[in-house]
């Protein structure tokens, strides 16, 4: 089992053996069925230091439904970047219902740091990627610095940047787990269908992605699934899956 996150030494030997690590999760068990990668993950692998990463966004509702028949108690976070659509706030209260999840975590920027870098709230007109780390980034190292694995409901065929998606990677001294790494959009609407999940009903407005809505256009016929996000910009990520994340966690302040 993975040891406890310690401080990096200089050698950096600790990140690395967390990377190797989850390599060799990745290859025990990346192949199983999502369901199944969650029930190991949640009840023997990292019991009891465990997470969720939900946007409550488009596809949100999958990931939550597995995780509610293995565990409801099991924490969820969500980051509440102040900048959601109400349809998302709506959708998170009624999916928390249906699934009778019981411990989710609100985690809201650092009012200080809102103040000092976006005071007048339109940051994301003139620095999108200041924005995400102030609003999701640093948020999200507060939210998953005490597990020692998360889960979050990416998947390979989002976007071009997904492609190779690991099931198991590391982040720093941390497991981030990807169970529906490998599904297709015909799996998701197949298990929607079957378990007569709830939709984000903005989803029916073409919004296959959603995200904070000053950055969240529809999406055009033919363009991938995270197309309307930050259209217009090279940005493709908002920040909380790519190295910022890592540096975040690894700061001594946390």
């Amino acid at each position: 089992m993975l040891a406890k996150p310690r401080p990096l030494d200089r050698t950096g030997s600790v990140e690395t053996g967390v990377a190797a690590e989850a390599a060799g999760l990745d290859a025990l068990h990346g192949h199983l069925k999502p369901i199944e990668i969650i029930e190991r993950a949640a009840r023997d692998l990292f019991r009891g230091e465990i997470a969720a990463v939900s946007s409550f966004g488009a596809d949100s509702a999958v990931l939550l439904h597995m995780i509610s028949e293995i565990d409801r108690s099991l924490p969820v976070i969500f980051l509440d970047t102040g900048k959601h659509f109400e349809e998302t706030l709506g959708y998170r209260d009624a999916l928390v219902a249906d699934f009778g999840l019981t411990d989710i975590r609100v985690i809201k920027p650092d009012e200080a740091a809102l103040e000092r870098v976006d005071p007048t709230g339109q940051l994301n007109e003139t620095d999108t990627d200041a924005c995400c780390d102030v609003r999701k980034v640093e948020p999200l190292a507060r939210g998953v610095e005490p597990f020692r694995a998360w889960f979050t409901g990416r998947k390979r065929f989002q976007a071009s940047t997904r492609a190779a998606l690991p099931v198991f990677e590391a982040v720093g001294l941390r497991i981030r787990i990807n169970p529906l790494a490998h599904w297709t959009t015909s799996d998701q609407a197949d298990y929607m269908r079957a378990h007569a999940l709830r939709e984000n009903p903005l989803v029916a407005y073409g919004y296959l992605s959603i995200g904070c809505f000053p950055c969240t256009q529809p999406v055009q016929p033919g363009e991938d699934a995270r197309s309307g996000r930050w259209a217009g910009h090279a940005k493709t990520e908002c920040g909380i899956h790519l190295s910022g994340l890592e540096k975040s966690l690894t700061d001594a302040s946390l």
